[in-house]
């Protein structure tokens, strides 16, 4: 642990006491237990899912795989964790990192499948994955919504400490993608990719803030592309990676897009189209930018540059006024980042109040303002989708789209291209170091 890591993460705790003792006073609770989950067992079986914190959990310790631990804060007093570590020879028992928070928090290690017995001169609520018996044992109001609101709120711009995590994380993913670049090259199938950029990220797959998305060809289409094939390409057109990573809890979300020996030179001239695309609203972005204003900025230069490469044979006009750019991208411009990969918040106002997505885009997982602090992601996309391609062919709208050529660049799936972005009171810092 680096002494200046060690002095943020002091800093960021003392930021979390004085916002969640003011919290927990507006709110009328002496106490607030965080529980930070369990695994799923399978149906009918012994064995467990891959498990994950919850985010309030991870907001102050920073640890994505403790299963069965509370954390009680209670203002004026020193937060205290109780960590699920018991004797066992069957497993290895959780221990304590080099970590800040551990000086700063009393830790209690014990067993704590049922949570303990918290000291609180009133009342209290718990939070987590917490059953309603066991919330009426603690004598305790369960997820409070405008309590977990405000908690929500407090994690949507991030500390200094946190962007220093976000940095790590995007230095551990550049890591990957470049090795899962040389594995396309060397012509991997998508399971070496896959395993390349693990090794070279220094992940195991349950580590992993999402599932790889490792698209080779037609399958760069399929947006949360599930599988990797084991079975070597019989053509290597293209590679979309989307692949992230987790330090102290903190999440990288990057996506980048190969060309290979096979690629028409067409879909080339488009992915550095894109990235100049993605490159120039990076540029635009500043404290006080409407994010749904930004995700339609996209589309229209979406429009602009399928027109300019003849995707699209009509005017730009017509083909967003005909919904043609949202067939080519149907997910939206991006979404806040932490230790959550959506983290929370992005979808209301600073002071609560619900922001829906438009109906044009219920894909947007971003519609409020920016801030200086928040960190998000900016990911525009251009994909030959056949589900969402298909519907255009019956409507008027086909006759603005070239559809030989759309037949000649389907084979490559699609294009995406994504960054971490800090939002600065200046414009905005980009924390994820450049992939070539």
């Amino acid at each position: 642990m680096t002494d200046v890591l060690a002095a943020l993460q002091l800093d960021h705790l003392d930021r979390l006491e004085r916002c969640y003792d003011d919290i927990l006073d507006a709110h009328g609770y002496a106490g607030l237990l965080i529980y930070s989950g369990h695994p799923a067992r399978h149906y009918g079986d012994d064995q467990e899912a891959s498990f994950c914190s919850y985010g309030h959990f991870q907001h102050w310790t920073g640890q994505a795989g403790w299963p069965h631990c509370w954390l009680l804060i209670r203002p004026g007093k020193r937060p205290v964790c109780h960590l699920h570590a018991p004797d066992d020879f069957w497993h290895l028992p959780t221990s304590l990192p080099d970590q800040a928070w551990v000086e700063h928090c009393e830790v209690v290690t014990g067993r704590f499948e049922t949570p303990p017995k918290p000291e609180v001169d009133g009342p209290l609520a718990v939070i987590g994955d917490v059953s309603h018996e066991t919330a009426r044992a603690l004598k305790a109001k369960l997820n409070p919504p405008t309590l977990l609101a405000a908690l929500d709120e407090i994690r949507v711009c991030k500390s200094e400490y946190e962007v220093a995590c976000l940095l790590d994380a995007n230095r551990l993913a550049a890591r990957g993608h470049l090795a899962a670049r040389d594995a396309f090259e060397t012509g991997g199938a998508e399971l070496d990719i896959h395993l390349a950029y693990l090794q070279a990220s220094r992940q195991r797959e349950s580590e992993l803030p999402y599932g790889n998305i490792v698209g080779l060809g037609q399958h760069a289409a399929v947006l949360h592309y599930q599988h990797y094939d084991p079975s070597t390409p019989v053509s290597r057109r293209s590679l979309l990676v989307d692949a992230g990573a987790r330090y102290r809890g903190y999440c990288a979300d990057i996506t980048r897009t190969w060309t290979g020996p096979d690629t028409d030179p067409l879909f080339a001239t488009l992915i550095t189209a894109m990235e100049t695309l993605q490159q120039r609203l990076i540029a635009d972005l500043r404290p006080g930018l409407d994010f749904v204003e930004l995700h339609a900025r996209m589309h229209r230069e979406l429009a602009d540059l399928l027109v300019a490469h003849e995707v699209v044979t009509g005017s730009a006009e017509a083909a967003l006024a005909n919904g043609v750019t949202r067939a080519f991208c149907p997910h939206g411009l991006g979404h806040l980042l932490g230790v959550q990969v959506h983290d929370v918040g992005g979808q209301v106002s600073g002071d609560g109040h619900p922001l829906p997505p438009p109906p044009e885009h219920p894909a947007l997982r971003l519609t409020r303002e920016l801030e200086a602090g928040m960190v998000v992601t900016i990911e525009p996309g251009l994909y030959f989708i056949p589900l969402l391609l298909a519907p255009l062919r019956q409507e008027a709208a086909s006759h603005d789209v070239n559809w030989p050529l759309v037949e000649r660049l389907a084979p490559h799936g699609g294009i995406r291209i994504e960054d971490n972005i800090r939002i600065t009171a200046q414009g905005a810092e980009n924390l994820t170091p450049r992939i070539e």
